[in-house]
């Protein structure tokens, strides 16, 4: 069999990510909200406070079907390999404590 050299091209290029210091910080979120089109999936993350009946999208991503399921890939494995080193990460089974209504559809992950 053959290799393409193409592909071969394709998988040697590096891509230059720039991270500003405003970036680098990170949005700390506590819930996240997804919802889909045919075309895209959005998902929002949310801070949700004890006691705060409103709470706040933090930051909003849109990407498309075929980086959503990449993303879900590479979770589950960043997921194996922490609870691998760490531990399993215990699922919440129970509800939390605070307002789940804060105008919308309801849903998490």
């Amino acid at each position: 069999m053959e290799d393409n050299k193409d592909d071969k091209k394709h998988n040697n290029q590096q891509i230059n990510v720039e991270l500003t210091d405003e970036i680098a910080e990170g949005i700390y979120s506590n819930l996240a909200m997804i919802a889909h089109s045919n075309s895209e999936f959005v998902i929002d993350f949310i801070r949700l406070m004890p006691g705060v009946p409103k709470a706040r999208v933090k930051s909003r991503i849109i990407m498309t079907p075929d980086h959503a399921k990449r993303l879900l890939s590479a979770l589950k494995d960043n997921i194996e390999k922490y609870e691998n080193a760490f531990g399993k990460i215990e699922s919440g089974t129970e509800t939390p404590e605070f307002p789940m209504n804060f105008g919308g559809t309801l849903g998490e992950a």
